[in-house]
């Protein structure tokens, strides 16, 4: 995985395959292994790109406060480093939101978005209280048992688990901190209306909760697909991530066309 220095700071990315270049962004605590299923697959036919957010993994820590405007910037930096105009921009959870930035405000380097178990806004009282537990032991320093937690719960197998959280604990815990204390101030729902790109909207059948995001998503996005996946939880990337794969191939491939 090699290393892009960013205004001193060393991001950690990988570029995998050929084709339409596909962006994928990780919530907090975790890193890009939560997509590697998604690397090993979507590389056969399109170009891959994962990296660590600053602080997390094995990026480096950032002086600068993590926000989504920051995230979206080190993205065209990664682009433009790769010689790439245009990517579809995909993020799982928090990562969602920074996709919905990403298309507000850098619309002409993307080909268009997808949102997987993510949102506009943190709205409900049962989110909101989970990423201030996790904000709280962030600022502790307890970054090994974040990553214990969320690296267990997102993993299908041990091998899996000991990747995510080999990479998980490793990050800094104030940049981990202020990326979970960003998601409860961040809001777009207002600005969704804005994006004209299609976004290909993924949540979980049984992800009850984050139904409600699904709904705001798919009303106030102009042009949008919205797709729930039969027995799956939150958890889509490492969950079920055949059909998640099949579902980013099949959006990209009509867009193409178009």
């Amino acid at each position: 995985m090699p290393l892009l220095d960013i205004a001193g700071t060393n991001i950690h990315y990988s570029v995998k395959g050929k084709g339409t270049p596909i962006v994928f962004i990780h919530p907090p605590t975790l890193t890009s292994v939560n997509f590697e299923y998604q690397i090993e697959e979507l590389c056969r036919s399109f170009q891959v790109i994962t990296f660590d957010i600053r602080g997390h993994g094995r990026s480096q820590y950032s002086n600068e406060p993590i926000s989504y405007q920051l995230i979206v910037r080190d993205i065209i930096q990664i682009l433009d480093h790769l010689h790439i105009e245009k990517a579809l921009i995909c993020g799982y959870s928090t990562g969602g939101s920074i996709v919905l930035e990403f298309l507000l405000t850098s619309s002409n380097r993307a080909l268009g978005g997808c949102v997987i178990s993510g949102m506009s806004e943190v709205s409900d009282k049962l989110l909101k209280n989970r990423i201030r537990v996790a904000t709280k032991l962030a600022r502790a320093g307890l970054v090994s048992v974040l990553a214990w937690s969320i690296s267990k719960g997102n993993s299908n197998n041990q091998e899996l688990f000991k990747k995510m959280y080999k990479d998980a604990k490793q990050g800094d815990s104030r940049n981990i901190e202020q990326y979970y204390a960003y998601s409860l101030i961040y809001n777009c729902t207002d600005r969704l209306k804005n994006i004209n790109l299609p976004t290909l909207l993924i949540y979980g059948k049984k992800d009850s909760q984050f139904h409600h995001y699904a709904e705001i998503l798919h009303e106030e996005l102009p042009v949008n697909q919205l797709e729930f996946i039969e027995k799956s939880d939150h958890r889509i990337p490492t969950k079920k991530a055949s059909e998640l794969n099949s579902l980013i191939s099949q959006f990209v491939n009509i867009h193409e066309k178009k």
